[in-house]
């Protein structure tokens, strides 16, 4: 049977009925069209009884659940933003716990933000009145979290994601961490490897290297040197605060070799050239004592020396000092004009990454006899010339210029009012850090990206050259073994060769014995 015909007209009486079907009603925006699909989509899912006699309320449904999700009040809760949560956190600052007046009252391990504010302020430095207040009760939450003897402020180190607030506090009595020295790690590795080897080559053992590495400098004790402090770092006040790990010589000779910006995360990896032994935690702490041991400075004849290490001969070595009481202050002018009214109160860090010098040719006592008796076969190295440096409170006018530039710069925080202003000093070397001294108070702070000035175009160290090829010659060149004939043309050569040999030392005897007679 052959399909039925449509002509022209019919189609284009179709084509205008569905856009007449599709024109939309200005009151609801839908049509017909759309409408009648859905109805009759929803009649073939549900299959009701008597579907005629309901048609009219499925419609009307159909047109109700249209018009609900297209004029509906609702709106979706917003996002809370990260502004929010921090000021939410930093709101639990300001609470006043229940504490009785009496301990309030007691002399406080935390020094008085509010007033060092002040006259930083008078400096032209710090960090503004309201991020000052925030870091006071943050610093004073970590005080009385952790139960720290003493506190204070010591800076704020920038980077490029988000900043590190540093604090420092005196270590506590039973506050040392348990951590491995370089001989104990590389034990570990050696057990590794021999445990290794055993297994899977139980029948045909590696060889074992016998390359040492050359001796690292040990780590200073905590509480002296370079750990001397704990020094803990926060993100924003309110945040949590992260105690830093305890710094070693290597990181901080490697510290002095790279260039590199914070990143603002503690886990971040520090990518350079030489390779940093550690994360971005390891490099904040090895900046930090690098800083402290070169900006912290304090008016001439506020600290003195202890009198039992006054006593000693060698008072180069002398590591810490106490606060003079009788210290009465020195003129604001006179500070403002000449450096050596400041001298350093921080030991400074030697070559080798410590504060106090060893040798690293020294041998355990536990070594082995056969060890011993090899190294005695060997020539003993020329002993190492122990390695001093500025004993403390140097005064600041015996630092070395740099590029004829001068490591410090000082001045009147106020030329106009000079009998309340306050003497201020700047570093050139680790520019963000600064010192204020008036009457008998002084304080440092630092605020900047931790980095030096170089004055100079950052230029890494080049790595190494590659290895040599291994010399090629016939005395290490394996031969291929030669075929009968050549092995045995071989052999009577060397026949001849020992026949003539003998003969020729034959003749000799004889010569001499004639000789003889």
């Amino acid at each position: 049977m052959d399909p039925p015909v449509v002509d022209q007209d019919s189609r284009q009486q179709a084509a205008a009925f569905k856009a007449f079907l599709m024109k939309s009603s200005p009151k609801s925006n839908s049509n017909l069209y759309d409408h009648l699909t859905h109805l009759l989509t929803k009649v073939m899912n549900e299959r009701p009884d008597n579907v005629v006699d309901v048609f009219e309320e499925m419609s009307l449904n159909v047109k109700l659940g249209l018009f609900q999700d297209m004029q509906s009040t609702l709106r979706d809760l917003p996002q809370t933003s990260a502004a929010e949560m921090l000021a939410e956190q930093q709101r639990l600052l300001f609470s006043r716990p229940e504490v009785d007046q009496e301990d309030e009252m007691i002399e406080s391990a935390l020094p008085n933000l509010n007033e060092i504010s002040f006259y930083l302020e008078q400096a032209g430095v710090g960090l503004g009145r309201e991020e000052m207040q925030r870091i006071f009760l943050a610093v004073k939450h970590l005080v009385e979290s952790q139960g720290l003897p003493r506190c204070r402020l010591w800076g704020k180190i920038l980077g490029i994601e988000s900043n590190y607030i540093v604090a420092e506090a005196e270590y506590r009595e039973g506050d040392e961490e348990y951590e491995q020295t370089t001989e104990e790690i590389l034990a570990e590795e050696d057990k590794e490897g021999d445990a290794w080897e055993n297994e899977g080559n139980e029948m045909d053992p590696l060889s074992k290297s016998i390359y040492k590495p050359p001796p690292l400098a040990p780590k200073e004790a905590i509480g002296t040197g370079t750990n001397k402090f704990v020094y803990y770092v926060c993100k924003e006040p309110g945040l949590p605060w992260v105690k830093l790990p305890s710094v070693s010589p290597v990181q901080i000779t490697t510290a002095r070799k790279i260039l590199r910006f914070f990143t603002g995360r503690l886990d971040a990896p520090v990518e350079s050239y030489p390779p940093f032994p550690g994360n971005e935690a390891n490099y904040l702490r090895a900046q930090i004592a690098r800083i402290s041991a070169g900006t912290q400075v304090s008016p001439s004849g506020y600290y003195q020396v202890r009198e039992e290490e006054a006593d000693e001969e060698d008072g180069v070595n002398q590591d810490s000092c106490e606060v003079n009481l009788d210290f009465e202050g020195l003129p604001v002018g006179e500070m403002s004009e000449s450096l050596s009214t400041w001298v350093h109160h921080v030991q400074h860090i030697l070559q080798q990454g410590r504060c106090t010098w060893v040798n690293l040719n020294l041998k355990p006592e536990d070594d082995s006899n056969e060890e011993a008796e090899a190294d005695e076969m060997k020539e003993e190295p020329d002993e190492p010339e122990p390695e001093v440096g500025p004993p403390l409170l140097t005064p600041l006018s015996q630092d070395a210029e740099i590029f004829n530039i001068s490591p410090w710069s000082s001045r009147l925080s106020s030329t106009l009012i000079p009998q309340h202003a306050v003497a201020v000093l700047h570093s050139n070397l680790w520019p963000g850090a600064h010192a204020y001294a008036v009457e008998k108070k002084f304080e440092n702070i630092y605020v900047g990206w931790g980095l030096k000035c170089t004055w100079a175009v950052c230029s890494p160290p080049l790595p190494p050259p590659p290895q040599k090829e291994y010399h090629r010659g016939p005395e290490i060149t394996e031969t291929l073994n030669p075929l009968l004939d050549e092995e045995q043309a071989n052999e009577e050569a060397l026949e001849e060769q020992q026949s003539a040999q003998e003969e020729l030392e034959e003749e000799e005897e004889e010569e001499e014995e004639e000789d003889d007679d």
